[in-house]
């Protein structure tokens, strides 16, 4: 069930890149939902140029995600695109207008204009994390699917009590990765201003954490069966609690590097659990799961073209990593506003 089939190479190379997206806009997300805490208009520049130099960098990942998925499973791309249209069309303009906010925010100094795309960076990030969220409740869930994989169902059917949850969860998740992110590059009263969020944010995301494994154990009983026929599959679940427990310890110690790297910990080890759950299938139907489902295997292209991007892919991927790693060793460091800061 779990041999090497170049379907299934592919499946985990997507949720390499999805995980990395997570991880790496997750905090750019974070940063935007919390844009409110900063009081002064030093303070919103401080927030906005934490991530000014990352943010762009970081969408990379979605965009190859989705090339990805595009050229590997033709069908899902298709499916998921045509079926979350109008969700995807709102997603699009949450992270237009989130880049818009962060590029002309300071373009102008009337504080009305600043407060409007304040408001805009806010509201945006929200909405995409929400979104995010809600995508990813669905897909657990599955949804109507018929047998040609046409989406069968209206944009409303997809806000559903659990997908919904997942996704104010996925907003919890992305402040509290923010917060321990913006406490790690401010100083000063800034930082002190900081602290109290990460709290707060920790602790909501661990009741709404617990809430949705509740409701996905007793709504989506099969996101466990994979579990039977993997157990070392559970040692990710050791590894996620333990990354969450940490937080707390090291926000505790006054830790914040120690607490970033367990809520990226967090964030890709949730990425994981959600791929093993949703293994062999990649879009679930809720009408026939058994026969209208899109599998790694009736959604993918041919073994040829896998084989072919697989090479590609080895040589990319690298290129991709090597690039995120060297900017942000660049701008290692505290946020400092200069010359030509946002």
């Amino acid at each position: 069930m779990f041999g090497l089939d170049i379907e299934i190479i592919w499946f985990g190379l997507l949720g390499v890149l999805l995980a990395g997206y997570a991880v790496l806009d997750g905090f750019d997300l974070g940063v935007g939902i919390l844009h409110p805490l900063a009081r002064t208009d030093r303070d919103r520049r401080i927030f906005l140029n934490s991530i000014g130099p990352l943010w762009d960098g970081n969408e990379v990942w979605l965009v190859t995600f989705g090339g990805a998925m595009f050229a590997a499973f033709p069908n899902v791309y298709a499916t998921v695109f045509s079926g979350f249209y109008t969700a995807f069309m709102l997603l699009l303009c949450a992270l237009i207008f989130r880049a818009v906010s962060i590029e002309f925010r300071s373009k102008r100094p009337e504080r009305w204009w600043r407060s409007f795309w304040d408001y805009a960076f806010c509201g945006a990030s929200t909405l995409a994390a929400l979104l995010f969220g809600v995508a990813v409740g669905n897909v657990m869930q599955g949804i109507a699917l018929n047998e040609k994989g046409d989406y069968t169902g209206g944009f409303f059917d997809l806000l559903g009590p659990y997908p919904l949850l997942v996704g104010l969860m996925t907003v919890a998740l992305f402040a509290m990765h923010g917060s321990i992110y913006l406490y790690l590059k401010t100083e000063g009263d800034l930082r002190q201003r900081v602290y109290p969020a990460l709290w707060h944010t920790f602790g909501t995301f661990l009741v709404l954490y617990m809430l949705a494994t509740v409701f996905t154990l007793v709504r989506v009983p099969h996101a466990i069966e994979n579990f039977e026929s993997l157990p070392a599959a559970w040692l990710i679940v050791v590894l996620n609690i333990l990354a969450i427990a940490n937080i707390p310890r090291a926000i505790f110690l006054k830790r914040p590097g120690y607490a970033f790297v367990s809520s990226c910990c967090t964030v890709a080890a949730l990425v994981c659990l959600f791929g093993i759950a949703l293994f062999p299938n990649m879009v679930i139907s809720s009408v026939n799961p058994a026969e209208h489902s899109l599998t790694l295997y009736n959604a993918a292209s041919s073994e040829k073209t896998l084989w072919i991007m697989f090479g590609i892919a080895i040589i990319g991927m690298p290129i991709v990593i090597a690039y995120t790693a060297i900017v942000y060793w660049t701008f290692r460091g505290k946020v400092e506003l200069g010359k030509f800061s946002y």
